[in-house]
């Protein structure tokens, strides 16, 4: 369950980060259109991981509603991993996303060990 909680909690901080930067930080807004995404993007991606943290920390919400907060917040990852190495981005940028993945990957895991699918 420690497992479980840890690894939600962290990405569920780092959608939140990630929604917070993509509405109120310059270099952020700035470097969202350098990778060459449009501005409705950029937020719509905020809301969209914002929802994603409300369905994945509420434990009352049924699993298989969350399973689509993690195909989405699994696609975000992998957009912004792929992103990143395209616009050739220091290499650390690409790691936290490859991390953050994993731990989504965990999450996952562990949510399925404590609560069989369908419940």
């Amino acid at each position: 369950m420690a497992v479980y909680w840890s690894s939600t909690l962290l990405v569920s901080l780092m959608l939140l980060w990630s929604a917070y930067g993509y509405l109120f930080h310059k270099a952020t807004i700035d470097g969202v259109r350098d990778l060459g995404f449009p501005d409705f993007f950029r937020v719509q991606l905020a809301v969209l991981c914002m929802i994603a943290v409300v369905v994945l920390l509420i434990p009352q919400v049924p699993v298989r509603i969350k399973e689509w907060a993690y195909a989405g917040a699994g696609l975000f990852f992998i957009t912004a991993y792929i992103a990143h190495v395209a616009h050739k981005d220091p290499f650390v940028i690409s790691a936290i996303n490859l991390i953050f993945l994993g731990l989504l990957v965990v999450s996952n895991i562990y949510l399925h060990k404590i609560s069989p699918l369908g419940k």
